[in-house]
């Protein structure tokens, strides 16, 4: 009885290895496939939508956010740090495009400065400045914010009062 079963066995052997082959060339090509949509933070990348495309949804838009433009186009802005998916259909419902969209660092070249627990963050393009970095101290975070607003303020107001 034990040489019949070890028999069996041996001859499904080949069948086995046959089946884990095929289980493993689909996985790969699905993986392959499904190559996450990339974009960095603070920035936006132009994807072109499927034909026919009617509504666009993203999983989670604290992480990106996605504009529709004529023509097929869609504008993604990374908004913070992480993944989600994206969305579209069709007018009836139907599924056409359905991807990860990965919000990555920057890659210029930054200079982290961590003082214990507390982080800044530099980007060095080439002098270094203060850069607006999610996860810096909440202080130098806000401070920083505060005067690319009150910039931003000063110069509408200086061009508003140039066009007059």
């Amino acid at each position: 009885m034990t040489a019949f079963c070890v028999r069996a066995f041996a001859a499904l052997r080949p069948l086995s290895w046959f089946m884990a082959s095929v289980l493993l060339i689909c996985f790969a090509a699905r993986t392959l496939a499904e190559e996450p949509i990339s974009v960095i933070i603070d920035q936006a990348r132009i994807l072109n939508l499927p034909e026919r495309a009617a509504t666009v949804v993203i999983g989670d838009p604290l992480i990106a956010d996605i504009s529709i433009q004529p023509g097929g186009l869609a504008v993604v802005t990374g908004k913070s740090y992480g993944a989600t998916n994206v969305i579209v259909l069709d007018k009836t419902g139907a599924v056409l495009m359905e991807s990860i969209l990965e919000v990555k660092e920057p890659a210029d070249p930054t200079v982290v400065v961590y003082r214990g627990v507390v982080r800044n963050t530099y980007s060095c393009t080439p002098i270094c400045s203060p850069r607006i970095t999610l996860g810096d101290d909440p202080d130098y975070f806000t401070k920083i914010l505060n005067d690319s607003k009150t910039r931003n303020n000063e110069a509408m107001a200086a061009g508003a009062g140039g066009s007059r």
